[in-house]
């Protein structure tokens, strides 16, 4: 049995799981979804105090206090940031991280270093601390990359702002034991916004692609979680580290 840890990212809660928690826990493994600080039921922990630190204490402090080991510990977006610090405080804890459509930083980088266009949100921010959620747009981009009406009308119901300081507050990333953990990146590939970039992939890390919008747990949950397995399960090997997964329609 392997602990799947699921972090979500900005904006959603734990619930953005719920089509990929069930697959895992059905195929035998332990899978913990927790909402970070300020979402879905700690909406009301909501405040200007709320920062990436916040979200390190929650997941390590959950890690901790579960007594959780070999733990896969997936981060989604701006979880990419909370995941990567996490794994430098608790890196004994890790046996696999893996980077969901998510920034990757470098020691002492922000968010905002990390995906610059995320500038422009906390130039708009209500009260100078709350980022709203994006807006839809038109398909194929939609919410998040969710079209369909009915996942649209549920994922806007679970949203909530975002604290500023999530997006300034730099990670730490010291401790040399967290680099030897392996790394699976899964990259959404479809119905990308424009301004968002990423960086190429170190070589030796396992490379995934999923031919969908942003939040793929929502619009293809059976094929994330065959990837989600597949970290769980091997170590790609030296001659090929990147393959795209496509869907069966």
């Amino acid at each position: 049995m392997t602990t799947f840890l699921l972090v979500h990212g900005a904006w959603h809660n734990g619930q953005s799981w719920n089509r990929v928690a069930p697959l895992l826990e059905s195929a035998g493994h332990r899978v913990l979804a927790p909402s970070l600080t300020g979402y879905g039921d700690k909406s009301h922990l909501l405040s200007p105090e709320v920062g990436l630190g916040t979200h390190l204490d929650d997941v390590a402090g959950l890690i901790e206090g579960e007594r959780l080991d070999d733990v896969v510990l997936v981060g989604h977006s701006y979880a990419g940031m909370v995941i990567s610090g996490v794994a430098d405080r608790v890196p004994e804890r890790i046996a696999q991280l893996v980077f969901l459509d998510a920034m990757v930083p470098e020691d002492g980088e922000s968010a905002v270093d990390v995906l610059p266009v995320t500038k422009q949100l906390i130039d708009v921010a209500v009260d100078g601390w709350r980022v709203p959620p994006m807006p839809e747009q038109p398909p194929p981009l939609g919410l998040f990359g969710v079209t369909d009406p009915d996942d649209v009308a549920w994922l806007r119901s679970t949203l909530s702002d975002h604290p500023v300081r999530c997006l300034q507050e730099p990670v730490s990333l010291g401790n040399p034991a967290a680099r030897t953990i392996p790394r699976t990146h899964i990259h959404c590939v479809e119905a990308r916004p424009a301004g968002i970039t990423r960086r190429p992939v170190p070589a030796g890390e396992r490379v995934r692609e999923l031919p969908t919008g942003h939040d793929c747990m929502i619009t293809m949950p059976a094929e994330l979680t065959g990837l989600l397995l597949e970290a769980a399960g091997s170590t790609p090997s030296s001659g090929q580290t990147s393959m795209r997964f496509s869907s069966s329609s």
